[in-house]
């Protein structure tokens, strides 16, 4: 990360490494949102999910179908909204109204 960029697109990554490099890439991401990057974590490891995240969205199906809390989400309910299972307080119905007001202004906006 030598050109300072803003954000980060992690896609699995630490698939197939071992518990070491595992590790260091964990801290190398942790490292980086102090320093302000904004990452985008996406990951089939559950684990890796609610240990790195400040928010988890999920989408199913091309909709939104979960925004939990790492701090309170289970990863059995994180998997659960990952494969359409979950119901209830992982539900996260998008209206015309909220979809307008959570929308950012700009591109810049988004990054933000």
């Amino acid at each position: 990360m030598s050109h300072k960029p803003r954000f980060l697109i992690a896609a699995h990554p630490t698939r197939g490494v071992d518990v070491g490099a595992q590790a260091a890439i964990w801290d190398h991401i942790r490292e980086a949102r102090r320093e302000g990057l904004a990452v985008l974590l996406i990951s089939a490891d559950l684990d890796e999910l609610i240990g790195l995240s400040d928010t988890l969205r999920v989408i199913y199906n091309g909709k939104l179908v979960a925004d939990a809390d790492p701090a309170t989400i289970t990863p059995e309910e994180l998997g659960s909204a990952m494969t359409g299972a979950a119901t209830g307080h992982l539900a996260h119905e998008e209206t015309p109204e909220t979809s307008k007001a959570d929308a950012p202004e700009s591109p810049e906006d988004e990054a933000r």
